[in-house]
């Protein structure tokens, strides 16, 4: 196909979701379909608002800009690129995120529960004044906490010089540098000593059956932040173990482990784990006090 084949973003956008449809592409970084995935990709291309498909169906294109849709097309069909690393954006909620093959693409259920501010398990959010967020990425958790427990500081920790330098951008992009500060570290051994009311991540946890199955999207995610080991639980067990420590005796962690619950319930059979509420069911995220931890 060449630019001269296409008139208007109709044209496009009908040709883009045959496409993609035809190559069966994997959609789990943000769009369900090949039709969503199509018109967010030809309006952020075209610098066109991304809510306002209709009025722009029939409007004629110039050459170069057929050009460029196309070759985006092009990698997200041929090359299986996620679109969010086509469109250097990635939105959670309300909220956009600078990424790059740095990072994986943002998506996290935790995400969904900080608007509420964990209730009914933090009574007083304005009591929350240290948060602890490891495996932070592209930064998004702690920017999201950061704004939702207006007096809290927020430590971001992450073993990747690379992601932390993405997550300062995002950091940077949302004025937060004095609540928030990057942490590279792995896991706990360079965080300093200081107790935290909350701490919370979302770790790698993909067990080692799942990540050689993995859609062609994913592997141009960063394999460190998917691998979790045979059972997905490898550095879960070791956020578990060091967290006792580092919480306030009030204090709770919430983890996310997307699919792998019977993994991580074989692994903690003695816990009794507190399952919280997504829009994907009551399997992705748990919630564990001090007090369990303690004891």
């Amino acid at each position: 196909m060449t630019p001269s084949d296409f008139s208007t973003v109709r044209d496009l956008l009908r040709y883009a979701t045959t496409c993609f449809n035809t190559a069966g592409l994997f959609f789990g970084h943000g769009n369900s379909n090949a039709f969503d995935e199509a018109a967010y990709l030809i309006l952020h291309t075209l610098k066109l608002p991304l809510d306002k498909l209709d009025p722009f169906l029939d409007a004629r294109l110039l050459p170069d800009e057929t050009a460029a849709v196309l070759k985006v097309i092009e990698r997200r069909t041929v090359e299986r690129v996620p679109a969010a690393y086509l469109t250097n954006e990635a939105w959670l909620g309300n909220y956009r995120f600078y990424v790059d093959e740095r990072v994986i693409v943002p998506r996290s259920f935790i995400a969904e529960l900080v608007p509420d501010r964990f209730s009914p398990w933090i009574e007083d959010p304005d009591a929350v004044t240290r948060i602890l967020e490891l495996c932070t990425g592209s930064g998004c958790l702690p920017i999201m906490l950061a704004d939702a427990f207006a007096n809290a500081e927020v430590d971001a920790v992450d073993i990747s010089r690379d992601a932390l330098a993405v997550a300062q951008r995002n950091v940077d992009d949302y004025d937060l540098q004095d609540r928030i500060t990057l942490i590279e570290s792995d896991l706990y051994s360079r965080v300093p000593p200081k107790k935290y009311d909350l701490i919370v991540t979302n770790p790698p946890y993909v067990n080692s059956g799942s990540m050689s199955r993995l859609p062609k999207e994913y592997l141009h995610e960063p394999q460190i932040a998917l691998a979790g080991g045979d059972d997905g639980m490898d550095l879960v067990r070791r956020i578990m173990a060091g967290a006792a420590e580092r919480l306030t005796d009030d204090g709770i962690l919430v983890v996310e482990v997307g699919n792998e619950r019977p993994f991580t319930e074989a692994a903690f059979p003695d816990l009794e784990l507190t399952w919280m509420s997504t829009s994907a069911g009551d399997d992705m995220v748990f919630l564990v006090t001090a007090d369990q931890l303690k004891a």
